[in-house]
């Protein structure tokens, strides 16, 4: 490649029909001059170049990343759904084994309490028929009590009237009066 300073060293030889020598000189220098400003455009356009060629590598090296950090977030955006779904689905299950375990419980606390009921009705149906039994011994004994205190009045009277007693209707005044 021809530098600036090429242009300027370079010698001509003389020839008998040349050309001016302060005409190709200025000349010389004038492309000198350009050469020099094309050379320095070029290498700042090169630096240019370097710098925007580095930075595309740059960018070139996170595409990759964001290429890839896109499709972990695709990736994790599939486990995130699925997960939710599997949790949904888990919830879901439980919530109807819960309900589930309720209705058995209530069925069951529905049963106990029926028998409960029944057992009651039993006992109290028991406890009716004992009590009645008992007032009935109770009525019984009180009218053989009633019988008997009769007769041994009965027995006292004859004793005190000496072998003839008045005639008694078969009740004595007590059962009478009680309306026995």
């Amino acid at each position: 490649m021809i530098t600036p300073v090429d242009i300027q060293d370079k010698t001509f030889t003389r020839g008998v029909r040349g050309y001016k020598e302060d005409e190709v000189d200025k000349f010389l220098d004038l492309v000198t001059l350009d050469m020099d400003r094309l050379l320095q455009e070029n290498k700042a356009l090169k630096e240019a170049v370097r710098g925007l060629n580095a930075e595309i590598e740059r960018y070139r090296g996170s595409e990759g990343t964001i290429f890839k950090t896109l499709e972990s977030a695709k990736a994790l955006m599939g486990d995130i759904s699925s997960s939710a779904e599997k949790r949904a689905e888990i919830v879901l299950k439980n919530a109807e084994l819960d309900a589930e375990r309720l209705k058995r419980e209530a069925r069951e606390s529905v049963e106990r309490i029926t028998e409960e009921a029944v057992e009651m009705a039993a006992r109290w149906d028991q406890f009716k028929l004992r009590y009645k039994n008992l007032l009935q011994n109770e009525l019984d004994r009180f009218e053989n009590l009633s019988a008997d205190l009769m007769l041994d009045d009965e027995v006292e009277r004859i004793r005190f009237y000496g072998g003839s007693a008045p005639a008694v209707s078969g009740k004595s005044d007590m059962t009478r009066s009680f309306g026995m």
